[in-house]
């Protein structure tokens, strides 16, 4: 058994062996399989490493030196206009006072540190934890997502590398904040970055220069409120400019005072009681001295470069941009001479706080060309721009953008469209009135925005609805509400929300460009130091139909020739414009003693083929003596600074009409329904008005078709009709005006000839226009016009002259040797009755109708008064401006709308387009 057993034991012995054996050719191959792999892997880390320090060190090889110069000096920007001249340096690097690390107060350093880099004081110059999770955000949301920056990294970015995000520059950049650590120390890079950063147009560079703009103290007079100021500022400088911006600057200053008090630097109740200290009592402005040519231009350009995404701070106030701009130096020259001398314009008010803007565009591109910013110019670029900045209320400069627009827009109006002025209410009750409280009854489109009528600007609106009129407004307004325009006084400019010139101007230059809206601009394009190149030109949009374009500025061409916006028009110049005005509140009234036909805004904003320009006028805050005196004319200013530019820029460049569209057919119609005040009989007349095409009636007038016929057999062209001749003091000219019938199918000219006391007739004009303009004015001399119709075919078909005179005023010497005269009148001799007063001619009375607006000769105005939706229209002003600009009144608040009335022009011609103005309450 032993044996056996034992040969068993032996024979499974055996057995073991050979299974053993069977498996070790197995678990070989598995074995060489892993470490093969493990060496793979170790060869590409290895590889991988190599590669990494290959391409870093060719990286860092690129990096540029530490120049020690660069560290205390930034680069200028380079200004270029319209024809890629260099025009000006604008050279940040001479607005700097540096500070010494003693002059450092702690409160600043650690606002400075808490918001900008919290370990600062124990990093190398990178901060690995807070670069480990920029790693993980840019992993997960794409490379830039999330910056690492410490103050080291941001102040060798800023003075030696571009902005770009990219790889190599962030390679560059570490390499050169480590390699800056190991030669300066933390104070010196902590002072040499707070000497650099950008802190504000009205300051410039470094926090010793700001805290004595800002604060007007030295900076170891600063405290916790004014440390978190400051430090809250480089992010975004015009965003968070005190000045300009005190709610934006306020809650960033609040929150870096919590980041203070979180990382231990301040206490609790130090927290508490800087948060509690109001940003305007933080706040002692003095003004530093920060002159440049074209001021007001630049600061304009300096904006748009801060609110694009695609800049930061240092790109554009360190890197020595060269910025490609729109700006026309001849057009700013003039627009500054108009603005600031009485060369062209001689009724400006002997007021220091008058003030006017301008904004100038090419109406095809949208380019800005040109900005006034306010009657006393300088070359401060700190300046408050009263031609962008300020925001005020549009008056009946609204009613194309928001009534009639929409109205041919959305629901195919003709020009002949019949509204009836009429009494009439806002749909919640309040009065909606006309200057002077008369009303024309049922008349055209034309006729109703060539005189401003105010219930049929409001019955437009509301026929088109609140939501597509405000639709259509903020295709042309890029304003910051959501929804401006929610009240029904906004169809006559009384919103709450102010506009700019620059906003106007860019709103009127679509109507001129066919229906087609470019946001204005300054810059084209920027050219970094490195040769790159970003074109900045906006995309325009299609924000109408074009028939709504062309229909709506071939009305406003009438409110020119011959409405309420005549004090504009230019001889041999196609100009369509719109005049505007707002009104004071009743309390404003009484308070400052201000009369009722006293305004607070004054508008126009008008456009040619080449040019558009919208002018404001008003004041520099609301109290006494602070008001636009219609009675002496000054509603009409903002009619002659658009004048006098538009005139110089269109000099010796052709200006083409506006070209009628497809979509537009012209008819004539008969136009029996609306009575002339001078009458009060129904006038019938046959005119041409414009229609959508297929929204055209399907004959014309058989009035018409009958005249036609019988002017076949013509043997003398009917004669101009209302002629007017009407002196205009403050721009010493006098001007001219006519109508001729629109049944005449036949094109004329016009030959204007005058004549004074014995004289001869001489020709001053042919013109196709129905006005003229007579300059050469001698006073105390009675000058006769006359204008004949002349054919302009070969028929030599002439009408009998239109004649009218007008009587220029003496000066008050001769007046004054005229005075004895007076005695040879007898006594019994009975006087000419007295002119009525205002008020028995429609004016407006105890300050309860509208303020009209610019009158055209002859014409007053209308315009509504009303208890609406009443907003007070106080835009942004300057520091220290109430900025009280009333508009028209709520539809749940109470308050008084002014009105307006129009004059009775004579009785063979056009009722006179009469001023508008803007219900106020």
């Amino acid at each position: 058994m032993s044996d056996q057993n034992t040969r068993q034991g032996r024979r499974q012995a055996r057995m073991q062996e050979n299974s053993s054996n069977k498996k070790k050719p197995n678990g070989k191959p598995k074995r060489g399989l892993v470490k093969k792999i493990f060496m793979t892997l170790v060869v590409l880390v290895a590889v991988g490493i190599i590669a990494g320090g290959v391409t870093a060190g060719v990286i860092i090889a690129g990096a540029p030196e530490l120049d020690e110069e660069k560290l205390m000096l930034a680069q200028p920007i380079q200004i270029h206009d319209q024809d890629d001249e260099l025009v000006s340096l604008l050279d940040t690097g001479e607005r700097r006072i540096n500070a010494s690390y003693d002059e450092l107060p702690e409160n600043l350093k650690n606002a400075i540190i808490s918001v900008e880099d919290m370990r600062f004081y124990d990093h190398f110059g990178i901060d690995l934890r807070r670069l480990a999770g920029a790693v993980r955000a840019n992993i997960t949301e794409g490379f830039g997502a999330e910056g690492a920056s410490t103050i080291t990294q941001q102040l060798v970015k800023n003075l030696f590398l571009n902005q770009e995000k990219a790889l190599t520059r962030k390679v560059q950049e570490q390499y050169l904040a480590i390699k800056l650590e190991q030669q300066y120390s933390k104070e010196q890079i902590l002072t040499m970055y707070l000497n650099q950063i950008y802190l504000g147009s009205s300051v410039g560079y470094g926090v010793k220069l700001a805290s004595e703009t800002y604060f007007n103290k030295s900076l170891e007079e600063l405290t916790i409120a004014d440390s978190a100021l400051l430090a809250g500022i480089p992010r975004r400088p015009s965003y968070y400019d005190p000045l300009q911006n005190p709610e934006n600057a306020e809650s960033r200053r609040n929150l870096i005072i919590g980041l203070m008090e979180e990382q231990g630097k301040i206490t609790a109740d130090e927290a508490e009681e800087a948060r509690n200290v109001a940003i305007e009592d933080q706040l002692n402005y003095t003004e530093t001295d920060t002159t440049s040519p074209y001021a007001a231009f630049y600061n304009e350009v300096l904006k748009e470069l801060e609110e694009n995404d695609d800049f930061t701070v240092n790109d554009i106030y360190n890197s020595g941009l060269q910025v490609y701009t729109t700006l026309d130096t001849d057009a700013q020259d003039h627009v500054e001479n108009v603005l600031e001398s009485d060369e062209f314009i001689t009724n400006y008010p002997d007021n220091p706080d008058f003030q006017a803007g301008i904004t100038l565009l090419d109406t095809t591109s949208g380019q800005i060309k040109a900005i006034g910013s306010g009657r006393q110019q300088s070359d401060n670029r700190n300046d408050f721009n009263y031609a962008t900045d300020i925001k005020r209320q549009p008056g009946s400069t609204i009613k194309p953008i928001l009534d009639y627009g929409p109205a041919i827009e959305y629901l195919e109006w003709s020009t002949a469209h019949i509204l009836v002025d009429e009494e009439y209410q806002y749909s919640t009750g309040g009065n909606v009135g006309n200057f002077g409280g008369t009303y024309k009854g049922p008349i055209s489109m034309r006729s109703a925005l060539s005189s401003s009528q105010n219930v049929t600007a409001v019955k437009a609106f509301q026929e088109v609805g609140m939501d597509r009129a405000e639709a259509f407004a903020q295709q042309l307004l890029t304003l910051d509400n959501e929804n401006p325009f929610q009240h029904e006084s906004c169809a006559l400019g009384g919103c709450d929300t102010g506009v700019s010139t620059k906003d106007m101007a860019g709103a009127y230059a679509a109507f001129g460009n066919g229906g087609t809206f470019t946001e204005p601009y300054t810059i084209r394009k920027i050219v970094f130091a490195d040769d790159r190149e970003i074109n900045l030109e906006p995309d325009s949009v299609k924000a109408m139909e074009d028939y709504t374009a062309y229909m709506i500025t071939d009305m406003l061409k009438t409110v020119v020739s011959s409405g309420t916006g005549q004090q504009a028009n230019i001889a041999g110049v196609p100009v369509a414009g719109k005049t505007g005005t707002t009104n004071f509140e009743d309390t404003d009234l009484e308070k400052h003693n201000i009369p009722s036909s006293g305004s607070p805004d004054s508008w126009f904003a008008g456009y040619t083929t080449n040019y558009t320009a919208a002018v404001w006028t008003g004041f520099n805050g609301v109290k006494e003596g602070n008001y636009i005196n219609r009675d002496n004319n000054e509603n009409r200013i903002a009619q002659h600074i658009f004048k006098a530019v538009m005139q110089e820029v269109s000099s010796g460049v052709e200006t083409a009409d506006f070209v009628k569209p497809d979509s537009v057919v012209e008819r004539r119609v008969e136009r029996g329904t609306e009575q002339l005040p001078s009458s009060g009989t129904p006038q019938s007349e046959i005119v041409t008005e414009l229609f959508v095409r297929g929204a055209e009636p399907t004959q014309e007038s058989e009035t018409y078709e009958e005249e036609e016929e019988e002017e076949e057999e013509l043997e003398e062209l009917p004669s101009p009709t209302g002629l007017q001749a009407s002196y205009d003091e403050g721009s010493d000219q006098i001007i001219v005006s006519w109508n001729y019938p629109g049944s005449v199918d036949v094109d004329v000219n016009f030959e204007v000839q005058v004549s004074t006391d014995g004289g001869s007739n001489q020709t001053i004009e042919n013109t196709s226009d129905q006005q003229a303009i007579y300059t050469n004015i001698e006073p105390g001399t009675t000058y006769q016009f006359s204008v004949t119709a002349i054919s302009d075919e070969d028929s030599g078909l002439r009408s009998s002259p239109a004649t009218a005179s007008v009587s220029v005023p003496a000066t008050e010497e001769e007046e004054e040797e005229e005075e004895p005269v007076e005695e040879d009148i007898p006594e019994e001799e009975e006087q000419p009755e007295e002119e009525p007063s205002d008020n028995e001619n429609g004016s407006p009375d105890d300050g309860s109708e509208d303020n009209g607006e610019d009158q055209p000769d002859n014409g007053n105005g209308d315009s509504g008064s009303g208890n609406g939706d009443g907003s007070n229209g106080n835009g942004d002003t300057p520091p220290g401006d109430e900025g009280n600009n009333n508009g028209d009144g709520s539809d749940d608040s109470n308050g008084s709308g002014n009105g307006g009335g129009t004059e009775e022009p004579p009785s063979d011609s056009e009722p006179e387009d009469p001023p508008e103005e803007e219900t106020n309450e």
